[in-house]
Parts: structure tokens; sequence; C-alpha cells
């Protein structure tokens, strides 16, 4: 198979969908692998890095587009890019459609096979593909946070872990998953007060059997959200519905609950965001205030720590990537059901319920697709 790779083109995104051994091993499989020039350069990886692992290097995107069979990315294809794709071909990468009209839109015009990291799942239902970007995602939060705390950003001028005879910064972690607690646990470790908010009591009991001494659990409720709000410096949204639409769990009503100059992360901000008051916004103009309360909602926050988080990445997709170009995508999709539930777009039809749900789109089922 031709495998293709162009350069990211969202905002500061600085990853790529193929490191240099990602590409080597495709190589290694009998795949011909064609990068756009300086792809990796954000990364850390250059031309001469591709050249030495088997990969050819195209001159532009339309080039990679026209000439391969698969496209791996890292983002979402912005408009000009979805413009290129073409029936038959198969894209592999983050979609995240249920918030996204237009891109759903384009993708079902296209005609062509868009297979989503983010609703990939495992044998115990995880979300492998997601999960290396929510660990470095939530790892980013407090840091973010922190800096977002500060006074020459508008915050209120606390440090998360506060100092002998200053009490800490209170850190309110919404959802008790991937991202959530890797959050809870480098806040935690800046020395901040953190509580973990879940609806789930067995999640909330691992959390507490596991970290105990280092963050409070409780369980989540309007009520005992309210009584944190008020209390909290920096509020972390780490909430995810797997391929929908993020529930609104902070309203634009509840900012007033909180201390002026306090801190929101929206990490579900692919996913729509969390807080009623979160829009998108790049690492170029990272913050905005709504009602006195300081937004943090990049909606790629690992792209800032591009080489770590390209190669968690690749280490992730890789045996999915070889088992797309070496059995095609649709023997790959059945021989793994784990991959058929990435499958989002076929040939013009929407294949992903929660997506179908968000946007009113009548859904073929993913079952059905692979047997058209």
């Amino acid at each position: 198979m031709k495998i293709g790779c162009p350069k990211e083109i969202k905002p500061q995104e600085f990853r790529v969908g193929l490191t240099p051994n990602a590409a080597r091993e495709a190589a290694a499989h009998g795949h011909k692998v064609l990068v756009e020039t300086g792809a990796g350069v954000g990364a850390g990886f250059d031309d001469a890095a591709y050249i030495a692992a088997g990969a050819g290097i195209a001159r532009t995107a339309q080039e990679v587009f026209a000439e391969t069979e698969m496209i791996v990315k890292v983002k979402e294809p912005q408009a000009g890019e979805r413009a290129l794709l073409r029936k038959g071909q198969v894209l592999f990468t983050y979609l995240h459609l249920a918030p996204d009209p237009d891109q759903t839109r384009d993708l079902l015009a296209s005609g062509a096979t868009c297979i989503a990291y983010e609703t990939v799942t495992d044998d115990r239902g995880g979300l492998p593909l997601l999960a290396p970007m929510s660990e470095v995602a939530g790892k980013l939060a407090p840091q973010v946070g922190a800096w977002t705390l500060q006074k020459a950003n508008g915050g209120r001028g606390v440090l998360l872990g506060g100092v002998p005879g200053v009490n800490p910064a209170r850190v309110l972690v919404i959802g008790g998953g991937v991202v959530g607690t890797h959050a809870a646990r480098v806040a935690a470790g800046m020395g901040a007060d953190v509580t973990v908010l879940d609806r789930s009591l067995p999640r909330l009991r691992y959390l507490d059997d596991v970290f105990g001494r280092d963050f409070r659990t409780g369980y989540s409720s309007a009520g005992v959200l309210a009584e944190h709000l008020a209390r909290a410096d920096l509020v972390i949204g780490a909430v995810l519905i797997p391929g929908a639409e993020a529930p609104k769990l902070v309203h634009r009503a509840d900012l007033a609950l909180m201390k002026p100059g306090a801190a929101m992360v929206d990490v579900a901000i692919d996913q729509g965001g969390c807080f009623e008051t979160s829009h998108a916004t790049t690492h170029a103009a990272p913050i905005y205030e709504v009602d006195g309360i300081l937004h943090y909602c990049v909606a790629n926050m690992p792209g800032a720590v591009a080489r770590t988080s390209t190669i968690a990445l690749s280490n992730a997709t890789l045996p999915f990537l070889l088992a797309l170009a070496d059995k095609g995508w649709r023997q790959a999709c059945l021989d793994d059901p784990n991959l058929l539930n990435g499958l989002n777009v076929h040939a013009g039809h929407l294949t992903y319920a929660a997506v179908g749900a968000a946007q009113g789109i009548k859904v073929l089922s993913p079952a059905s697709a692979v047997r058209s």
C-alpha cells in the first residue's frame, strides 16, 4: 500500500502522523511511504531521517494526497485538506466529529473511508489511541493552569504549591479517567490541594486506593460541584464520552460562584468542551476571560510537546496502521472489531452512532459499511 503523511497545518500543530521509525516499519512490510517535506521538523525529525528510513519525500501536500491510498495524520483534516480526499482513500487520524458538522459534511462528500483514532477501542473497553494524548494533556493541564493563574495573565496570582506559611492552590479536577488521573497526580506533585470528582464509584474507589494520600475524591453532583467551584483556584475539565460531544458540566451562571481570577482548563475542548463558556483557542492566544474567570481551551494541547506526543502516538497507532496497510481496511476491520469501532465515515455514510446523534444524521452500522 502507498501510505502518505502530510505536514499538519492546524495553527501551532507541531506533531506529525508518522515517525521515521514507523515509516521504517511500514517499508519493512513492503509498503511505500511518502512524507511531505518538513512534516516532521516540529517534532525533531528532518527529511533525512525519513529518507534513511526508506520513505520518499513529496514537495507538497497535494502530491501526498494524490499519490497515496492511505493518509495518516494527527489532527482532523482542515478544509483545504478535506478537499484533497477522494473516494476509496483511507484517512487515519483524530477526527472529533461530534462538535464539527462542517468537517462531517466534507468527509461524507469526499467518499473517503475515515477511521478515527479516538474511537478505536481495546478488549477492556479502553481507547488505546486516545490514551497517550490524554496522558500528555492531563500532565500538561496543571502546568498550563499554573501559568494561567499568574497575575500577569490576569489570574489570581496564586502559586500552585504555595510556600511555608501560605496555603497551596486548590485544584478541582472534573472527571477521573485518564486525563483526570494524570492531571491530579501532577497537580498533587506540584504541591496543590487536589480533589477529583467523578460519577463512577468503582473509579473513585480505584483512585482512592491507589492515590488516597495524594489527593481526595468525591462523587460528582450539582451540589458537590458547586461547593468545590466556590473554593477552587484552578478547575480542570477532564470529562469524556467516547466519540460524542462533551457534556456541559459548568454553566455560565456557575462562574459567579468562583473566585475572581480563578482559572479553568478545558481538556475536553476537542469534543466541544465541558464548560458552557469554552471555545477553542490556540497556543498563540491560549486564554480568554469570561465574567472574571480565565479560560485555557487550546484544542491541541499535546502539540506543545510535539516530540514526546508524536513518539507516544506513533507507538500506539503503529500496530493498527500496519494492519490497515497489510490487509486493507476492510479485512483489517473484519479481523479486529476494536479497529472497526474506529470507522466513522465510509463512502458517503456516517458510521458512528454518537456523531449521528449529535448532528441528527442517519447512521449506517460499521458492520454494514465494511461489507458494502
